[in-house]
């Protein structure tokens, strides 16, 4: 490596060369010049640090592997930035949302079809009805009229009855109607019957009248009059047999609804069926026995027909004539309690209404049960019951 020359000293000039090698010259004239300089070691500075390493490597051999290192290092860098396939690079508020940790859906459905298409069914039929309608219709409501008295069998009857009207979609209210008091044994049973009632007295003396259900009926008929109860009024013996079709029956009468009775004769050894004779729910005729069918108007039984109690209290809406009170009378034979108060009611066929349809259904009996034998237990309680029939051997 060629030697750094100092141009401005004029030493230099005066050096020689051998062969080839350029050296400081040792005559006496060069002596007062290297005298006058003192040497110090060389500077530790930055710069001399880089070309020292530069110079080192450069004299070793390390340049070849520098570069080697230097261009791989290049290659792993662009290959490291370089994208491989699609790079979705917009940024959207869901990539940043936390984890949602509740637990996954259950299908019930799936699991129980049964369940899930009743559900399906049920609001499918509230959905059309609130769409043909609006609304749902209210039922009409019924009023049971029930005259009773005190006897052996009125417990077993009372109950019975009951029963039935608690099976009975309601509204209803059962009017029951005992003569000259209430009686606790009565006011008990209907009580425990669990149905809305009303407990009404009867204060006129039946004893000279052969029904003595004609007066308890008036007393309820006043009753419904005088608070303007609204619904259907059906005369629903304690004694008599009756299904819950009849009473789902009657919300479907406009005036007055008659349909037939199967009635036991008092000797016991035959059946008859009195009342009408229907074309849908147009009456054209009647059944009844050949005693009193020329006597009587209508061939109905007590229990045969219901009408409407608006009637009573309400007579401009029918168009009634006169305004008298409807009531059953007393002074008719027995028997003609019914063609006498429905006369007072309609006119003719022509405002009746066949209950059900076609009349060609029997939905209760009149049995004509005779009780008169059977001692009335005060307090519904037996009080010689320790007198043995039977003893134990």
């Amino acid at each position: 490596m060629a030697s750094i020359r100092r141009t401005l000293s004029p030493a230099f000039h005066t050096r020689s060369y051998q062969n080839g090698a350029g050296g400081f010259s040792s005559s006496p004239s060069n002596k007062p010049f290297h005298s006058g300089i003192t040497k110090h070691p060389p500077s530790s500075t930055p710069s001399t640090l880089l070309f020292s390493a530069v110079n080192l490597i450069y004299r070793r051999g390390w340049r070849r592997s520098f570069c080697r290192c230097f261009f791989f290092f290049l290659i792993g860098l662009l290959l490291g930035i370089a994208s491989f396939g699609h790079m979705d690079t917009d940024t959207r508020a869901e990539d940043f949302a936390p984890p949602d940790l509740r637990p996954p859906h259950v299908d019930l459905q799936l699991e129980d079809p049964i369940v899930s298409h009743v559900a399906l069914a049920v609001n499918t039929r509230l959905e059309e009805q609130n769409d043909v309608a609006g609304s749902i219709e209210p039922l009409k409501q019924l009023i049971v009229v029930t005259p009773t008295y005190n006897r052996g069998s009125q417990a077993y009857f009372l109950n019975r009855l009951g029963q039935v009207l608690r099976l009975v979609k309601p509204p209803l209210v059962w009017i029951v109607v005992e003569e000259k008091t209430v009686s606790s044994e009565t006011a008990e049973i209907l009580r425990k019957t669990g149905v809305m009632y009303r407990h009404v007295v009867s204060t006129r003396n039946s004893t000279n009248v052969k029904d003595r259900g004609v007066h308890q009926r008036n007393a309820a008929l006043e009753h419904i009059e005088r608070h303007k109860l609204d619904g259907i009024v059906f005369f629903a013996d304690d004694d008599n047999v009756y299904t819950l079709e009849l009473f789902e029956s009657l919300r479907t009468i406009s005036r007055f609804g008659t349909w037939p009775v199967a009635m036991l004769e008092r000797s016991k050894n035959k059946a008859i069926l009195e009342g009408p004779v229907c074309n849908a729910s147009r009456v054209v005729g009647w059944h009844t026995n050949e005693k009193s069918k020329r006597l009587r108007r209508f061939h109905v039984d007590m229990s045969g027909f219901a009408f409407n109690s608006t009637i009573l209290w309400d007579p401009k809406r029918w168009g009634r004539p006169f305004s008298n009170p409807i009531r059953q009378l007393d002074t008719v034979k027995e028997g003609f309690q019914e063609t006498t108060f429905i006369e007072q009611v309609v006119e003719d066929e022509s405002q009746m209404e066949g209950v059900p349809p076609g009349c060609s259904r029997i939905l209760n009996w009149h049995l004509h049960l005779d009780t008169g034998n059977l001692v009335y237990p005060k307090g519904w309680l037996v009080q010689k019951n320790l007198e043995v029939t039977l003893p134990i051997k």
